[in-house]
């Protein structure tokens, strides 16, 4: 059954303007906001994987690809909003406020990786799928309960929508009206599995239609598109109307981790004619006199001395806390987990 949920864009691959309503809101000051943050989180995303491939970092899900996606949805979000990242999500987490440093960390297992800035909703990253959804609903249903003005934001792949927590979040969400969006960034991909073997319906905006709200399909590589649509969710949202379903349309260049090889079950000439979300805002940057060469070197250099710094503090942290195993599991550690931590604690004293 064909449905009606065509890919709002606002520039075309080219840099072009497609949706002239749009044009005296994209000015200089927004457009290189949202470039410098998509080149932020790219620098940062690539050192990962060489630092991974070095042996300095451990298992890492890159990004690249995904940088529109997660900047323009990251910045249309209020201070004192929520954030419901995934494991993937770590450049929105960056550009919503999240420490640089310990980001890293997180990647090399340390618990300190998980902590937000003081006064920044930022969950801890959701490595099982979906199941992050139910909890952005309660968190944004409380926002609600307390009369705030205050919205979440879950970020979540296409395979999660084939999860039970999928339906139950949204399901309440929609329910219960809670200022929340729900934001998918559509890879194409769950792991080696490609979207028409998981999935039978066209599109993941239209699974909107059976919690009756409104669901939204957008190109996830115009970074444009994607800020303005989740504005829009957002101030919906806050108006007391209830929750949006948004599907990003997008295409991760690399890996789903380090540890994968993608060419076993990837062609390996798919996705080579989608323009990626840099280059593309480059071309639009450049078509409407925005690019500035000195700019751009200047940025460039500010952001590598920031990664390079962030990865000297992170190996410059004392060695992990073993029991950090074993204290973050409960609230109440059980009896049974409590003699396993002193059984290993003893072996490690004995050596």
């Amino acid at each position: 059954m064909k449905t009606q949920y065509p890919i709002k864009r606002i520039i075309d691959d080219e840099g072009n303007l497609v949706d002239a309503s749009y044009e005296e809101q994209l000015d200089e000051e927004l457009v290189k906001t949202l470039y410098y943050h998509m080149h932020r989180i790219r620098t940062f995303d690539r050192k990962a994987i060489s630092l991974q491939r070095q042996g300095r970092l451990g298992t890492y899900a890159p990004f690249e690809g995904q940088e529109a996606a997660q900047v323009g949805s990251a910045l249309a979000l209020g201070a004192d909003d929520w954030m419901f990242p995934t494991y993937r999500d770590h450049g929105a987490k960056l550009t919503f406020g999240a420490d640089m440093t310990k980001t890293y960390l997180y990647w090399n297992g340390r618990v300190e990786g998980c902590v937000p800035p003081e006064g920044k909703k930022i969950f801890p990253p959701a490595v099982p799928i979906a199941t992050q959804l139910p909890h952005a609903a309660g968190a944004a249903w409380a926002e609600r309960r307390k009369g705030t003005k205050n919205a979440a934001i879950a970020y979540f792949g296409d395979g999660a929508t084939s999860e039970g927590d999928f339906h139950e979040g949204l399901n309440f969400a929609s329910v219960f009206k809670v200022p929340a969006v729900f934001f998918n960034q559509n890879n194409r991909y769950a792991i080696s599995v490609p979207i028409e073997k998981q999935m039978n319906s066209e599109t993941i905006a239209q699974k909107a239609v059976a919690y009756g709200i409104p669901g939204v399909r957008i190109d996830g590589n115009d970074c444009f598109s994607v800020y303005f649509e989740v504005k829009k969710a957002l101030d919906y949202a806050r108006s007391g109307n209830g929750p949006t379903l948004i599907e990003a349309v997008t295409w991760r260049t690399g890996a789903h981790t380090t540890a994968d090889d993608p060419t076993k079950y990837r062609p390996e000439d798919q996705g080579k004619d989608i323009v990626e979300p840099l280059l593309r805002m480059e071309r639009f940057m450049k078509n409407h006199g925005y690019w500035d060469e000195t700019w751009m070197a200047g940025i460039d250099e500010k952001i590598k001395a920031e990664v390079e710094s962030a990865v000297e503090a992170m190996e410059s942290y004392p060695k992990a806390n073993v029991e950090d195993l074993f204290d973050h599991v409960y609230a109440e550690m059980p009896a049974q987990l409590a003699d396993q931590k002193e059984s290993y604690l003893a072996h490690l004293r004995r050596g």
